[in-house]
């Protein structure tokens, strides 16, 4: 007892560590979806918000080891993590101090016999995400991964009292309310303990300038879409345009909601990755926080040169619809399909495709197959590309393409969505061709399972889908799809050898994000390989998305009904 006065006595006499923030302002934190945060634990094993799909609340608290608040606290915390297990409550406690080594904190969980799993979070990944500012702080999730809880653990104990009995037990009160299926009476409060100094907060600024460091990182990982003639909704190109954005650029950075990238990064290693480094995030937050120095402008890198908005660079052909649709103003719009003639009189091979809509607010999506001149078929084609939200054209290694036949035509199928007044458009489709015949063909397959039903308040509804691999290939792509009540989505290879690996993990799906995961180094599949999709749905009233969790739900084309396919690239394999 006596040491935790003398030690709250310390706290006292630092202004640093006066209570800071307020109720208000934590606030802004309720409601906040977090993404799938990986970090180690002291055990040396990475764990991931992933890894507990069927906990119905994660309780994370912010722990460091000198701080004698949070150490008076560990006690109590063993104890609410026993008693909650029964009610399938996870607690979870994650360390962010820049003080703290990966042996003192080992050596601080040993010490005090902390009974709870304990992550390391060295680059402050989580403190970014979840907003938190000291220690002792806890966050209640819930299973969609929302905050519903944000502050102290309860008011025993402050930087001028400590208790025996608390008068208010915050967390546990707003723990029971949320098992009983209630809101919070109190979701938010202040609480006190020692602040966590920021990484970025440390960084010296004196010498970091737009011009020496922040524009290549906008060049690099933002202005392939945050320029003019793209889905983006505002243009990244200038030093004046990241100083006027800087506050928006700022959050969602921090909550990693920008650049977006939802795979597990456990499994798979992907080329076209878009996901900040925490050194790049610490370093444009840091010069945000300095007020944006500009440095020599003369020293300000060009930008690269786009091609008229073009992702995949200058194209060797651009279609386009044959003709302006009509977008209604409201209701129901039916997939609608056009055909355009290619006239080309030889084989062609593709690189890269890409299609672009005419009408960036009514167009949903955009899929160019194409088939035999005179042909009347519309589905069970082969996909030459398309536009969906969040995903990149189709772009092949060097030596790999698609053919398209002579005289084959396209074939487009545009989903459209009403905005409320009528809308034209006529989209274009773009492509570079292959230098020469490649070596390697790639063909687009999927698993896919048309015959699900989800039942109504289902929360985590399973579907599967397996397609075998014919011959040795490899694997070059992954593409998950599913609609607006899709949760997660996982891609498993079955070896004929009995053997497993998981290939993607998608543990928090996003309908506005529709990836296309192109691996670093192809997978090898020998004959006999099962992919196996697993996708989870969400057709509960906690889905913010659901149209109508009270109906059945099977596939359909429209985004109120569901599909589940599982998207694949393949070559042959290289001999």
């Amino acid at each position: 007892m006596r040491l935790l006065i003398v030690s709250l006595t310390v706290l006292i006499c630092f202004p640093l560590l006066t209570a800071q923030g307020s109720e208000s302002s934590r606030a802004d934190l309720l409601g906040r979806q977090i993404p799938n945060i990986v970090l180690p634990s002291i055990t040396g094993r990475e764990i991931a918000l992933a890894d507990f799909p069927d906990v119905d609340f994660i309780v994370l608290v912010f722990l460091g080891t000198e701080c004698p608040i949070g150490n008076s606290y560990i006690p109590q915390l063993n104890e609410l993590s026993k008693k909650y297990a029964q009610h399938n409550v996870k607690f979870t406690v994650i360390n962010s101090n820049l003080a703290d080594s990966p042996d003192e904190i080992k050596k601080h969980a040993l010490e005090y016999k902390l009974r709870i799993p304990v992550l390391i979070d060295k680059d402050q990944v989580a403190l970014d995400i979840l907003g938190a500012t000291r220690t002792p702080e806890a966050f209640i999730l819930d299973r969609r991964r929302q905050i519903r809880y944000v502050g102290r653990i309860d008011d025993r104990i402050g930087y001028r009292f400590k208790r025996e009995e608390a008068r208010r037990a915050d967390l546990e009160e707003a723990l029971k309310q949320l098992i009983d299926g209630k809101q919070p009476a109190v979701a938010v409060t202040d609480p006190e303990g020692c602040l966590i100094t920021r990484k970025s907060s440390t960084d010296s600024t004196t010498k970091v300038t737009y011009a020496s460091h922040i524009a290549k990182i906008i060049q690099s990982r933002c202005q392939n879409c945050h320029r003019d003639n793209t889905a983006a909704p505002f243009s990244l190109l200038t030093y004046e345009d990241a100083r006027n954005w800087s506050e928006m650029i700022k959050e969602t950075v921090l909550t990693r909601r920008m650049p977006p990238w939802n795979a597990d990064p456990r499994f798979g290693k992907f080329e076209n990755a878009l996901h900040m480094s925490p050194k790049e995030i610490s370093i444009l937050t840091s010069w945000i926080d300095a007020g944006m120095p500009k440095g020599d402008e003369e020293q300000i890198p060009a930008n690269p040169e786009y091609s008229d908005g073009w992702q995949i660079g200058e194209p060797d052909h651009v279609f386009q619809m044959p003709t302006t649709y009509k977008v209604k103003a409201s209701g129901t719009v039916a997939y609608q399909y056009f055909v355009t003639p290619t006239n080309f009189d030889k084989d062609v091979w593709i690189q890269a495709a890409e299609a672009r809509p005419g009408n960036w607010k009514a167009v949903h999506h955009i899929i160019v197959y194409h088939r035999p001149k005179g042909s009347t078929q519309t589905r069970r084609l082969e996909s030459l590309g398309g536009f969906a939200p969040g995903e990149e054209p189709t772009m092949f290694p060097k030596g790999v393409g698609i053919k398209l036949p002579a005289g084959n035509e396209l074939v487009w199928q545009l989903h459209y969505t009403p905005t409320g007044k009528p809308e034209l458009d006529r989209s274009e489709f773009a492509v570079k061709f292959c230098p020469e015949p490649p070596k390697h063909v790639a063909r687009q397959d999927a698993a896919l399972n048309f015959s699900f039903r989800i039942p109504p308040a289902a929360s985590r509804h399973q579907v599967v889908a397996k397609r075998t691999i014919k011959s040795d290939s490899e694997l070059l792509a992954l593409m998950p799809h599913m609609h607006v009540r899709g949760k997660d989505f996982k891609y498993q290879a079955k070896f004929p050898d009995g053997t497993e690996r998981t290939l993607l993990s998608v543990p928090f799906y996003d309908f506005n994000w529709q990836h296309e995961y192109r691996f670093a180094d192809p997978v090898y599949l020998p004959k006999g390989t099962v992919i196996e999709c697993t996708a989870h749905f969400d057709n509960s009233q906690d889905n913010p998305a659901n149209p109508e969790p009270t109906k059945w739900v099977t596939w359909g084309d429209q985004t109120w009904e569901e599909m589940m396919i599982g998207f694949y690239t393949l070559i042959p394999a290289r001999k």
